[in-house]
């Protein structure tokens, strides 16, 4: 199995098939998916044929995924997964962060501690040049992770939601770091 990186405390490594209970279980939970998709619950159908094929996606531009499991490292327990993935699949100069951990593992810094060594491993090692993420405006927890990371509020704005959920009459923010703003910090 291939690990993209190492914390202190996290693994991140390729998802494979073998994930789908883990991720079943993620997607079901309704706080957890309370800013993606208002709580629905999500079928292993929609894993199986859907998610789990985005997750196994690999990038040309690195020859490597853009979506890693995150395994809490003493334990080897699930925690979730983190994406850092090339906007174009071709040009690894903008990626897209994200995160989705599982409730257990919220307050715990696990989604910075991941967000920080994935944004490392961009500037140094993968060509990045700037690194995006974007929540809805009224996900506080998430805008925080993206502020203790590095990242800086860039602007606010309305997307298109297939069906609107609660939260998203306040629109969508994107943060952003350049690798100009990393390397002065």
């Amino acid at each position: 199995m291939l690990n993209l990186l190492e914390t202190e405390r996290l693994v991140l490594r390729a998802f494979t098939t073998a994930d789908t209970d883990d991720l079943l279980a993620l997607d079901n939970d309704s706080e957890v998916m309370r800013f993606l998709n208002g709580g629905r619950p999500t079928t292993r159908e929609e894993i199986e044929t859907r998610i789990l094929p985005r997750l196994l996606h690999d990038y040309p531009c690195w020859g490597s995924r853009g979506y890693w499991a995150a395994q809490e490292k003493n334990t080897g327990a699930f925690l979730g997964w983190f994406e850092f993935r090339p906007l174009e699949d071709h040009s690894p100069a903008v990626v897209e962060l994200g995160y989705r951990l599982n409730q257990a593992a919220w307050g715990l810094g696990y989604a910075t501690e991941g967000a920080r060594a994935l944004i490392h491993k961009g500037f140094t090692d993968l060509e990045v040049e700037r690194v995006t993420a974007n929540t809805m405006a009224v996900n506080t927890r998430s805008r925080r992770v993206m502020e203790k990371s590095g990242l800086s509020f860039l602007r606010h704005f309305t997307g298109d939601w297939p069906e609107a959920i609660e939260g998203s009459e306040h629109g969508e923010v994107e943060y952003e770091l350049t690798r100009t703003e990393w390397e002065q910090r």
